[in-house]
């Protein structure tokens, strides 16, 4: 199974805690590759991943199971060539738009699920991962916000969340999608400017349940659930962001014990993965 994440040196709590659940609830071995980029913009910095800290994930991953593996892919380069320059700094970091540049990587498999690093595998997601996609650019779940206001067909909901996508990369070379959503994130500025330039392009995509991309709440049947930013309207109208590892948040805010066992695996190596990062520390509490 392939796994596609894309992020800066500030990923790797969300990268191990993502890996730790797939390894759980994946009977076969899993490819992970991760897209990191040095990039800057006239406001800040980012410094990509650490080679160091997919080299500890790729140790665990292959302890764990025979045929396990994780590879870093620096696509610095790439990038400022083609770099998105009207999205450079918005309110999403231009690391969003690291995944539109996956199909300039031939060492990419055709068949690669794409997550977000807030995104934590809960059941077995193979029935997801292995549906045909016979003319299918890519298949994502209905953003559970934008889905009321914004469209691109004429259904009544059609605007796909960006962070559970598993993506046909045979054919997004043949159609193009990914070299179409570069130049328009090249020149027009857009809100969510990676997830608006997919859903306005692609022009074959599929709509899966909800239960594979939850981005509000936990269900009985949710496969990946996504630790999203919400609306809350008690004792009055909010947002609540809460991510995967700060871990007394969800037990105490969302009041959900569900994915114990792998944040204690986690909370058992995080010290040696921060040891020499320069990337502020996570507070990783049990």
């Amino acid at each position: 199974m392939n796994i596609l994440f894309c992020g800066d040196e500030h990923m790797t709590d969300g990268l191990f805690i993502a890996t730790l659940a797939l390894m759980k609830h994946t009977p076969e071995p899993l490819h992970i590759y991760v897209l990191t980029a040095s990039i800057a913009t006239s406001k800040k910095q980012y410094r990509p991943i650490a080679p160091d800290t997919v080299a500890k994930l790729d140790a665990r991953m292959r302890a764990e199971k025979s045929g396990n593996s994780a590879e870093l892919i620096d696509i610095s380069n790439l990038f400022a060539q083609q770099a998105p320059t009207a999205n450079m700094e918005t309110l999403f970091t231009p690391y969003c738009m690291l995944r539109l540049y996956a199909d300039q990587l031939p060492q990419l498999p055709d068949r690669i699920l794409y997550l977000d690093t807030d995104v934590v595998c809960r059941r077995n997601p193979l029935p997801f991962y292995e549906q045909d996609l016979q003319a299918t650019e890519l298949v994502g779940v209905l953003d559970y916000y934008g889905k009321w206001f914004f469209h691109s067909e004429l259904r009544l909901a059609d605007y796909l969340n960006s962070g559970v996508l598993l993506l046909n990369l045979a054919e997004i070379r043949r159609t193009g999608l990914f070299s179409k959503c570069r130049e328009l994130c090249a020149t027009r500025q857009m809100f969510m400017p990676d997830q608006s330039a997919l859903n306005h392009l692609a022009g074959s995509k599929r709509i899966a349940s909800h239960i594979y991309n939850d981005q509000r709440r936990l269900h009985p049947d949710t496969v990946f659930q996504h630790f999203t930013t919400s609306f809350r309207w008690w004792p009055w109208l909010h947002t609540q962001t809460v991510k995967p590892w700060e871990i007394d948040r969800v037990h105490n805010t969302l009041k959900i014990h569900e994915y114990d066992d792998v944040l204690a695996q986690y909370t058992a190596i995080a010290p040696e993965l921060h040891k020499h990062s320069s990337s502020p520390k996570q507070t990783i509490k049990n």
